[in-house]
C-alpha cells in the first residue's frame, strides 16, 4: 500500500535520525556523472537495485521502483549541475518509513570526481535500527552503482 510521506528538504539531509553517507572516486569528471543522474530512465542500466526509472511532472519528479517491488515517486530539490542533485520520496510502499531524502553532490577530484551520496531518513521505532543494520548493504550497492556508472562513462 502507497503511503505518503512527511516532505522535507534540504536541511533534513543533515538534522534526519538516521543518515548515511558513502563516498568514493570516479574517472569521469563531474559533468558527464552529473549528467548521468538527471538521465532517469539510465538509472536501471548503472544502479544495480534500481529495476526501473522514469521521469514525471516534466522532469520534477521521479517514478523509481527497485528490485523486490519496492516503489518510490520522487520530487527533485535540489539539481545545480555537475554539483548536486538531490530528491525527496513523497510517496512509497516501503512500510516503516516518515521521511526520506537522498543527495548526491559531486566534487573534483584530480581528473576525475568524488562522488558522496546521503541518505537521510526517520521513520518508525522499528524502521531506525533495521535501517542501521542495512547500511553495509547500502555501501555495497553504492560501491557498486558507482563502479558501474564509471564504467558506463568511460565506454
Amino acid at each position: 500500500m502507497a503511503r505518503r510521506l512527511r516532505p522535507v528538504g534540504l536541511d533534513f539531509l543533515e538534522t534526519a535520525p538516521v543518515r548515511h553517507v558513502f563516498e568514493r572516486e570516479v574517472a569521469a569528471p563531474a559533468s558527464a556523472v552529473y549528467g548521468a543522474l538527471q538521465d532517469v530512465p539510465g538509472w536501471a542500466e548503472w544502479f544495480p537495485r534500481v529495476s526501473a526509472a522514469r521521469p514525471v511532472d516534466a522532469g520534477a519528479g521521479r517514478d523509481i521502483t527497485l528490485a523486490g517491488g519496492i516503489r518510490f515517486r520522487e520530487s527533485v530539490i535540489a539539481a545545480k549541475a555537475a554539483e548536486v542533485y538531490a530528491y525527496r520520496i513523497d510517496v512509497t510502499n516501503l512500510p516503516g518509513v516518515r521521511a526520506l531524502a537522498e543527495e548526491w553532490r559531486l566534487a573534483p577530484a584530480g581528473t576525475g570526481t568524488r562522488v558522496r551520496w546521503t541518505f537521510a531518513t526517520d521513520g518508525t521505532a522499528a524502521y531506525r535500527p533495521a535501517l542501521k543494520v542495512a547500511r553495509g548493504g547500502q555501501a555495497r550497492a553504492f560501491r557498486d552503482a558507482v563502479r558501474a556508472l564509471d564504467r558506463r562513462l568511460a565506454a
